[in-house]
């Protein structure tokens, strides 16, 4: 594909992900089969509850990340600047967009060193698509993803069905895994590897990890559909909306994988609504909870409309810890969570 064709396509999704009619998958996350078990005597003080955490030995306010959701466009500039002028007041992680344009054109469209003298302080992570690691320079390519922005981890996103779907996408996933591993091998950066809202399965993931990748982002259904957004693009539409609700909810797939592998660091994203999702997550087994979609037209506006969407899901969280009677996140991951059942959920986090 051109770079201009690149560019289009980028700015079509930016505009499709904005209207979330076009493109929320009809799947559910899953969250709302758990519900927290009430604590009426928490005995804490709400503004001591401490949300605090580590990614990659950088501090984070609050375990949650700004997912990835721009890319090349020339707009996304703007959106980005404002992203990272929101992550360093409130000392959460960011994952840029996919770099693929900014990589191919020589075009930079504000992924550069900008970024981190904006928000010097946070952990901030650079994105490559999987299917550009097998190409001749897909090894260049990461590594100047990552140093671009001086990038403390580089994201590889799994997006297999939205490229079978796409027009133009790449339909050859053969050696991908071992391009992974390649990958992990010759960077200097830890590798966290997300799919982009079809969800990771156990399987997968183990595979994952056995190649070296240090974190794994879940991605599961329930928020923004990529087959959705590719049908509003496509010839054959028919096609792709036959998978606008494929994929493993959200939930299901923190579980899954949490119970696979009980020591490694997962993200989950995909339909994350409020700090209520956030905390179930949390308990079913993530270490860090990301928001994209949700979050994406505050951050056309400004890094304030940013920084006010997050305070909420901050006090959301920090309310939920509340009311399970939990002081930090460590005893939210042992907070009575019940299944739709009313039954209390038995294997412990981790």
């Amino acid at each position: 594909m051109t770079d201009e064709g690149l560019v289009k396509r980028k700015n079509d999704h930016l505009d499709i992900v904005l209207d979330a009619r076009r493109a929320t998958a009809p799947t559910l996350t899953g969250f709302a089969d758990y519900r927290f078990a009430h604590c009426a005597l928490p005995q804490l003080h709400l503004d001591d509850i401490d949300l605090s955490t580590r990614l990659f030995h950088k501090p984070v306010s609050a375990p949650l990340l700004i997912s990835s959701m721009t890319g090349g466009a020339e707009r996304a500039k703007t959106i980005n600047h404002h992203l990272a002028e929101a992550a360093q007041h409130l000392g959460i992680a960011l994952a840029i967009g996919s770099q693929r344009v900014a990589l191919q054109s020589g075009s930079d469209h504000g992924l550069t060193k900008q970024l981190r003298r904006i928000a010097p302080d946070i952990a901030l992570l650079g994105n490559i698509g999987a299917g550009q690691l097998r190409e001749p320079r897909g090894i260049d390519w990461a590594r100047r993803a990552v140093e671009m922005i001086e990038a403390d981890a580089l994201i590889v996103h799994l997006n297999p069905l939205q490229e079978a779907v796409q027009q133009g996408g790449d339909r050859d996933w053969r050696g991908v895994r071992q391009a992974i591993g390649t990958l992990v091998t010759s960077l200097e950066v830890p590798v966290v590897v997300k799919e982009v809202g079809a969800g990771i399965s156990p399987d997968v993931a183990r595979a994952l990890v056995e190649e070296g990748v240090a974190m794994i982002d879940v991605a599961g259904a329930g928020g923004t559909s990529w087959a959705a957004v590719e049908a509003e693009r496509a010839t054959q539409r028919r096609v792709a909306m036959a998978f606008a609700g494929w994929g493993t909810p959200t939930a299901q797939a923190i579980r899954a994988v949490r119970q696979t592998l009980p020591e490694t660091p997962l993200i989950a994203s995909g339909g994350i609504r409020d700090g209520v999702d956030a905390a179930k997550a949390i308990r079913l087994g993530a270490d860090l909870v990301g928001q994209a979609a949700a979050v994406l037209e505050s951050a056309t506006k400004s890094s304030q409309a940013v920084i006010e969407h997050f305070e909420v899901v901050i006090q959301q969280l920090r309310i939920a810890c509340f009311c399970t009677g939990s002081a930090d996140l460590r005893a939210l991951r042992a907070a009575v969570l019940l299944d739709e059942r009313g039954v209390p959920l038995e294997e412990p986090y981790g």
